[in-house]
């Protein structure tokens, strides 16, 4: 076995078993399950800003204002979906690690939520007329919204496995009569660990606060998620990000599921966060979002592979790439580019991995600058990510012509970059006929 097939074997052990721990696992499958969420959210942004705001939407205009009347409704449905978002996370990611654990109830979400609520105060002090009232018995919006989304992925995580330990002790169980029925039996059975854990959490959250003065969300926010953030926002951070996911793809294994779960939830929090400040009518804060990877790193799908496409009709006299490119342009549009992938090949193809690897690295500089610049508007709007490029772009950022214009000049780039290594397969392929 050669050395590139070692790389590529112990590459593949390495991300079968990152994949398939099980804590990854369940944090992946919750927030594909979140993604309708969020979207429903950013589509009520999105209608509540461009068409029934009365400052800059269509109801500007004197014969739409009436649709001004009707905002509320898509500020309603904003405000139950992007600012609970924490509490979705948490409740699917215990479910999900439930059953992974064996546990076929719903249980364990609902226990992974009343465990997170435990720990985070429900004590507010707010200015009533310059003067601060305490206010108890609430949730402000930090504790549900994704500001605290790295405290809740733990607290889901740690009670469940808690929970577990404690189900799987036979002495903790309550053993009920034979006639009671099933789930009623499974209740009680549950009712003595799901006590224990929920007070363990409590407990551990009252003694953090009372030795530190800080609540577990403060210090759970400024020194794990924040940081991270921070590194997320600046460019060398999302370039790192890319180039794991495109080393991946090049051995064969799915890149993006690879750094999803680091990418997903310092990615959705930031366009969170920016969808709220548009609502408010604030600052936009974050250049680096979930749509900012989807807009300018991965046009046509991951690689940019748009450009590798364009390059094909332009340069390549091989017949079965100008096939593969054929069947490929229509998913590409949709930015699903498996056909390219697998097809061309781009995986484990030495000669396109190059390109694979550099366009999108280059594209995202572009549209970080392009931005940065203000040339560029900032994702404000999060868009599915199947949704064709221009459009994305355009939709994404509320209609900003400069994300569009931008993001036509990276796949001019794309093609340009894609375009040597296109001319060089037609020497390969002339040279081994000859």
């Amino acid at each position: 076995m050669g050395f590139k097939e070692k790389a590529a074997d112990t590459l593949g052990t390495v991300a079968y078993k990152i994949t398939n721990q099980k804590y990854i696992m369940a944090i992946k499958k919750a927030f594909v399950v979140l993604m309708p969420v969020i979207i429903t959210g950013a589509f009520a942004v999105l209608v509540a800003n461009m068409i029934m705001s009365p400052e800059n939407g269509l109801a500007y205009f004197e014969m739409f204002s009436f649709l001004a009347d009707y905002q509320p409704i898509m500020k309603s449905i904003q405000y139950a979906t992007l600012n609970f978002l924490t509490i979705g996370a948490v409740f699917l990611i215990g479910i999900e690690l439930g059953r992974i654990n064996g546990h076929k109830s719903l249980f364990p979400g609902i226990l992974a939520m009343m465990s997170f609520i435990s720990v985070i105060p429900t004590t507010v002090e707010l200015l009533v007329n310059d003067s601060p009232q305490l206010v108890t018995d609430v949730l402000a919006r930090q504790f549900t919204d994704p500001k605290s989304l790295f405290l809740g992925m733990i607290i889901a995580i740690v009670s469940v496995e808690i929970y577990s330990k404690l189900e799987s002790i036979d002495k903790l169980k309550i053993k009920m009569p034979e006639s009671v029925p099933s789930n009623v039996a499974t209740s009680f059975s549950a009712l003595i660990p799901s006590i224990i854990t929920v007070t363990i959490i409590a407990t551990a959250g009252f003694a953090f606060h009372q030795l530190t003065g800080m609540h577990l969300y403060e210090a759970v926010y400024n020194l794990v998620q924040k940081p991270l953030e921070n590194v997320m926002q600046g460019l060398p951070g999302i370039l790192i990000l890319m180039f794991v996911a495109q080393s991946f793809w090049i051995i064969g294994i799915h890149g993006n599921q690879m750094v999803k779960p680091i990418r997903e939830p310092l990615l959705l929090a930031s366009i969170t966060a920016n969808m709220t400040a548009f609502q408010e009518g604030k600052e936009i804060p974050n250049i680096i979002t979930m749509p900012f990877w989807d807009v300018y790193m991965s046009i046509g799908g991951s690689g940019v592979t748009i450009g590798l496409l364009i390059a094909i009709f332009i340069a390549s006299r091989r017949e079965e790439m100008r096939s593969i490119a054929k069947l490929s342009i229509g998913p590409g549009l949709f930015n699903i580019n498996e056909p390219v992938i697998f097809g061309i090949p781009v995986m484990l193809n030495p000669l396109m991995a190059i390109p694979f690897i550099i366009t999108p690295l280059v594209t995202g500089t572009i549209g970080y600058f392009a931005t940065v610049t203000g040339f560029a508007g900032k994702a404000v709007v999060m868009v599915p990510w199947t949704t064709p490029p221009i459009i994305n772009a355009w939709l994404s950022t509320a209609g900003s012509m400069g994300a569009v214009i931008t993001q036509m000049i990276c796949i001019a780039v794309s093609a340009l970059i894609y375009l040597p290594f296109v001319i060089l397969s037609n020497r390969n392929r002339e040279q081994t006929a000859e």
